[in-house]
């Protein structure tokens, strides 16, 4: 309880400071991103995934609106499952291994709030959509940088 009333002292007084807004995650968010489309095969986002060394990223439709993430840790469970269904993997589409109900964050958030989302949360990456449509993503790494290049201002 004393933890949960912390947390929101600090996020009243970086509100209340004015400062924080300027430091948004559409300052710091990746905007090119490398994206997939969910009649993709798992070999061909695995391949992706190795060659851009990322961890995973959206799953967007034809029109750029997200349907999805897709993460090392699906494809290792479609590996794992072929394996022991004697089946192989190559040729499956990422849509039916996809995580669908993907949480969005809002490009105009603090990334003070941000990293609080980050910690509750625990997940790796959020899609930040505008109008639909996906135009950026902001990670842990993102938050880590930010707060690297603010390191030594204030923050209130």
């Amino acid at each position: 309880m004393a933890v949960k009333n912390f947390q929101g002292a600090r996020k009243s007084q970086l509100s209340n400071a004015g400062k924080a807004e300027a430091f948004k995650v559409s300052d710091y968010m990746t905007r090119k991103l490398i994206t997939f489309k969910p009649e993709q095969t798992v070999e061909e986002v695995i391949q992706k995934l190795i060659q851009h060394k990322i961890s995973g990223g959206p799953v967007v439709n034809d029109q750029n609106e997200l349907v999805g993430i897709i993460s090392e840790g699906d494809c290792i469970k479609q590996i794992s499952d072929s394996r022991y269904y004697n089946m192989p993997f190559e040729h499956n589409k990422i849509e039916a291994h996809m995580a669908k109900n993907v949480e969005t964050i809002d490009g105009d958030m603090n990334i003070f709030d941000a990293a609080d989302k980050f910690i509750q949360s625990k997940i790796r990456r959020f899609p930040i959509v505008e109008n639909g449509r996906l135009v950026g993503q902001i990670s842990q790494k993102d938050i880590l940088k930010a707060a690297m290049k603010l390191k030594g201002q204030s923050w209130k």
